[in-house]
């Protein structure tokens, strides 16, 4: 395999760790956290990495079999702006949830995740069907971190 064939894959896993790594750096686990009430349903702690990690590798095969169906220029600049701002969306939550201690904030904010990962479905499934099928379990672990966030603040709240 040359080096232009690897090329779009190591960006693609470079730019997922990245991700990965610093929304990690930013969770954390501590006291606050640990004091929440969290609902019955939420599930286990080790579970979450273990889906993120999961989620992430799906995230990037989806942008390198997009990357080489779309057609150069325009569709593929768009194609690094969604992931791109998906990725910033994907670390805020954990900041403004985690960092700031503004779970209230961070509802409102997953809207605006789950609307990214939405359109990376849609964008990516009209270059290959098989990129949107594999962001599908990523929309679906975002909507229950939804109802998990609200129910997070509806347990706690008020913050600030």
């Amino acid at each position: 395999m040359n080096w232009k064939r690897l090329r779009p894959i190591a960006v693609a896993a470079a730019a997922a760790m990245f991700v990965a790594v610093l929304g990690g750096t930013i969770t954390d686990l501590g006291p606050w956290y640990e004091s929440l009430r969290k609902p019955d349903w939420q599930p286990p702690g080790p579970a979450f990495g273990i889906i993120w990690t999961v989620i992430y590798a799906l995230t990037a095969a989806a942008a390198v079999i997009t990357w080489r169906r779309a057609p150069k220029g325009a569709e593929r600049e768009w194609l690094i702006g969604l992931f791109a701002l998906n990725g910033f969306l994907n670390v805020l939550w954990s900041l403004l949830f985690f960092r700031l201690q503004r779970p209230d904030w961070s509802l409102i904010e997953v809207g605006l995740l789950w609307l990214s990962v939405v359109a990376l479905i849609i964008f990516t499934a009209r270059h290959a069907r098989l990129a949107g099928v594999l962001l599908t379990p990523y929309l679906i672990w975002v909507s229950l971190a939804s109802v998990l966030n609200f129910d997070v603040v509806r347990l706690n709240g008020p913050f600030g």
